[in-house]
């Protein structure tokens, strides 16, 4: 089974929502985690509101810093993007992909409502599911 890493800044926003994505569609045909540069202490809530509106409850999840044994063991690094600072994906390049969406920190609920929607579809797509 596929191990994906998705990997962002605080692991409190973009990351988390694609994990969740991923383990919500991909139950059986991959294995997801998330972990961050820099983790903050939180989830961002509004995070936890958009997801549960989609049915997901990331209320219990906690930011995770990245470690080097969490990256050896991912077959694909997912990164959300390219501001997950003091990641240096080079050494890895063949399976490091850039997703480059923009960070819900600090933005109002419609925007943050449009990432999540942004990254649901960019999993369905990378499990090979209709969008």
């Amino acid at each position: 089974m596929k191990k994906i890493l998705f990997v962002c800044v605080e692991n409190a926003g973009r990351s988390q929502m694609a994990e969740a994505f991923a383990r919500y569609y991909g139950q059986g045909k991959m294995e997801a985690s998330s972990a961050g540069t820099m983790p903050t202490g939180e989830v961002n809530p509004t995070v936890v509101q958009v997801m549960h509106e989609k049915g997901i409850d990331i209320s219990q999840s906690k930011p995770k810093l990245v470690a080097g044994k969490m990256v050896q063991e991912a077959d694909m690094i997912i990164v959300m993007g390219c501001s997950a600072q003091g990641f240096c994906p080079a050494p890895l390049l063949n399976k490091v992909i850039d997703w480059g969406i923009e960070d819900p920190k600090g933005k109002p609920l419609e925007k943050v409502r449009e990432i999540r929607d942004e990254i649901e579809r960019k999993v369905r797509t990378l499990l090979g599911e209709p969008v």
